[in-house]
């Protein structure tokens, strides 16, 4: 399917799932979404990007590897346990802080950190799938 139209609202639509799954991974903390739901759909977004304009586009927007992302996500991950282990607390234990940012109290937790990887893992994996599959049939 590569129409004119399609070619024309698919960067607009790409944005707006992006920017959709950040506010999923975000909100999944006090209600249902988080990482997992939050990277299919911006893996989604990519892919609908390389339909639309093939995968030499996607590759550029994305400046990564999908690889490479997924790995770096695997690492945040698994470096979110570690602050539990410093305070004697069990292997990713959720741990929670409250810094004050220009007058604002922003609630950080390990918990957010690990979201973000699983978005990442997700995201570099499904996304790189994507993109092999749409590879071969450009051929």
């Amino acid at each position: 399917m590569n129409t004119v139209i399609f070619r024309a609202l698919a960067p607009y639509l790409t944005t707006l799932m992006v920017l959709f799954s950040i506010f999923i991974l975000l909100r999944g903390h006090n209600e249902p979404g988080g990482g997992f739901i939050g990277g299919l759909i911006a893996a989604s977004a990519l892919a609908i990007y390389g339909i639309s304009n093939g995968v030499p586009a996607v590759r550029r927007a994305i400046w990564a590897h999908p690889i490479h992302i997924a790995a770096f996500g695997l690492f945040l991950s698994g470096l979110s346990g570690l602050p539990s282990m410093l305070v004697d607390a069990p292997f990713l234990t959720g741990l929670w802080t409250s810094p004050t940012i220009f007058g604002v109290e922003l609630k950080l937790s390990t918990i957010l950190f690990f979201d973000i990887g699983v978005y990442l893992v997700v995201l570099g994996t499904i996304g790189g799938i994507a993109l092999a599959l749409e590879e071969r049939t450009d051929n």
